[in-house]
């Protein structure tokens, strides 16, 4: 096994083998606010994904492995009007707690990238489970703490499309270069969980084990160069391997669904372990299904299920 320590502000794909090491500290500092209504946002509306649920692959919406839901966890907010929603109005859960213990590694081994990490971001968190005297409890009450997780992922190191694309599961569908899980794009409820749940400024949350996690893309991870007009950095790792990069394309444009397939990847050169292939890749982008609608490739078992926020569900009526 060969080994290469990233610079903790940038994880990039140049690197001829991955391995990542963070602390909390040093790693995506920024101070999340308290809460607050006004998240900064590129768009100012987005599409609504309710109900966007397909038993097959299909563009802008998830093909889930679940079919039926439990009807739980969706609440919504004022920031959801119609068939959209405002992220800018939609308030975050407050707090500013670091994890110096965070930790990840990725490494190649053989013809596997393997990703040990203990699931603490390394970036600040909101404060959980949410405080009564935060502005976010009048809409999620989400009474889930976020705890260590043991986390050990037997990647291919060259991922190949599948016969067909398959579904994906609830619970952890990929994972962040942050140290924090990727779910789906949808909740307990089978709803729009970006839209519908509330998250800290990082766009991050645990469900009932502790698992932080995101649904959609997280403000908090690094994409230097999409933020200079070039292709997005690589962000994350889906479960079948292939690579998930940021929002923008290959010359900086801002992605959206019409670029994308049902899986929500595409296809054409990148650079991969730091040689110069044609690969397909997913992209995180601001439009429902925000990561991966479908596997290209064939997933590997985690042995974890579940995913939503948890039963404490929406405040009363």
């Amino acid at each position: 096994m060969t080994t290469r320590e990233a610079s903790p502000h940038r994880h990039s794909p140049l690197m001829p083998l991955a391995t990542i090491l963070c602390i909390a500290t040093a790693c995506h500092g920024g101070r999340p606010p308290e809460s607050r209504v006004g998240q900064p946002s590129a768009e100012v509306s987005l599409p609504l994904g309710n109900g966007h649920v397909s038993s097959e692959p299909r563009v802008g919406y998830v093909y889930s492995c679940r079919t039926t839901f439990d009807g739980r966890a969706g609440h919504g907010g004022p920031w959801i009007t119609g068939a959209t929603w405002n992220p800018a109005e939609k308030p975050t859960v407050g707090g500013n707690v670091v994890w110096p213990n965070a930790r990840i590694s990725v490494s190649l081994e053989g013809n596997q990238r393997v990703v040990r990490a203990n699931n603490l971001p390394t970036h600040p968190t909101g404060v959980f489970p949410i405080r009564p005297t935060d502005s976010a409890f009048k809409y999620d009450r989400n009474p889930n703490g976020i705890r260590e997780q043991n986390v050990l992922l037997s990647l291919p190191s060259v991922p190949t499309a599948a016969g067909t694309p398959s579904c994906v599961p609830m619970g952890m569908i990929g994972f962040a270069l942050s140290g924090a899980a990727i779910y789906n794009a949808l909740d307990a409820a089978g709803q729009d969980a970006a839209a519908n749940e509330i998250q800290d400024r990082c766009n991050g949350h645990p469900q009932m084990s502790g698992q932080y996690h995101y649904h959609n893309m997280s403000p908090c991870l690094a994409d230097t160069s999409g933020s200079r007009g070039r292709h997005s950095d690589l962000i994350g790792y889906a479960l079948d391997g292939y690579g998930i990069y940021g929002s923008r394309g290959d010359h900086g444009e801002r992605l959206s669904n019409a670029d994308l397939d049902a899986c929500h990847g595409h296809e054409h050169a990148i650079d991969w372990d730091g040689v110069r292939v044609r690969m397909y890749h997913y992209h995180a982008t601001a439009e429902y299904p925000y990561t991966v609608g479908c596997f290209h490739g064939s997933p590997v078992m985690t042995g974890r299920g579940g995913g939503g926020r948890g039963r404490g569900g929406p405040p009363p009526p």
